[in-house]
């Protein structure tokens, strides 16, 4: 019997033993489960400025984990290690309880919580939520850096929990979303409704000759500032990855030009890798 995954807008039909596209949930024994549940590729105190946000916490420090998966496939991927990988990639074992004991010991040090990044922390939500109560219930930070393609029904219930979100918006049009495996309108509606929930801050990639014109900069800032033009955006420099290593790095100047167009709609906003 064939069963549908309802996290994201994928919507994956999946018989006996089937993966779907994000390769971290499968159907088991008929039910949708997360492979990678506890499973830790990943785990760093970080700066909170590399999440990045820059307007939460500054100066802070916080407790990085990231598992397997991802339900986009953009070919510019940085951490494609682990977000093009699946179950079979080594990974320690961490359970929710074992996570939050874990940041609240590093507490001395500066941690201010828990951070879901690296891969697509979401694809693993049960894992997020589990942990977030958790962290919630110990007085720490939740913060969720993700690419927003959750669907609403999940996505208005982890909410509550965060304390912080950054959000990837890969461009502004749908047929360079469509090329990444995704979809325009969800990350949109996932902003709009991170932006009445918790602090938010948005980051976009400027890959060269794909969403680097500056009409589209202007149309995706003016977007954002419908929403409030105090959310900070994150113009960021894109490096040859993955499997666009035939790319030149994103000119400096252009990250520059594209700023200053979003700062004709936003308070805040921010060059990265420059």
């Amino acid at each position: 019997m064939k069963i549908r995954c309802e996290l994201c807008f994928h919507r994956c039909l999946l018989g006996e033993g089937q993966t779907g596209l994000c390769r971290a949930r499968g159907n088991r024994g008929g039910a949708v489960v997360p492979l990678n549940y506890g499973k830790l590729t990943s785990l760093a105190l970080d700066p909170i400025e590399k999440k990045p946000l820059r307007r939460f916490r500054p100066g802070s420090l916080v407790l990085s984990a990231g598992s397997f998966g991802c339900n986009l496939s953009c070919p510019f991927c940085q951490n494609a290690e682990i977000a093009a990988a699946g179950p079979e990639l080594p990974a320690r074992d961490c359970p929710p309880e074992t996570l939050v004991h874990t940041a609240e010991q590093l507490r001395g040090r500066g941690n201010i919580g828990l951070a879901y990044t690296y891969n697509e922390p979401l694809v693993g939500y049960e894992y997020v939520r589990d942990c977030a109560r958790l962290a919630r219930q110990a007085g720490l930070c939740n913060v969720l850096v993700t690419n927003g393609t959750a669907a609403e029904g999940p996505w208005r219930e982890l909410l509550p929990l965060l304390d912080a979100v950054n959000i990837d918006l890969k461009g502004f049009t749908e047929s360079w979303y469509r090329r990444l495996g995704g979809d325009l309108e969800t990350v949109k509606r996932s902003i709009a409704l991170a932006a009445q929930a918790c602090h938010v801050e948005v980051t976009t990639l400027i890959v060269p000759g794909e969403n680097d014109g500056e009409e589209e900069m202007r149309a995706l800032s003016a977007w954002l500032a419908s929403i409030s033009p105090d959310i900070p955006l994150h113009v960021s420099r894109f490096f040859p990855r993955h499997r666009m290593l035939d790319r030149p790095p994103t000119p400096v100047e252009t990250v520059y030009r594209l700023a200053g167009a979003a700062r004709e709609n936003l308070a805040f906003v921010y060059t990265g890798n420059c």
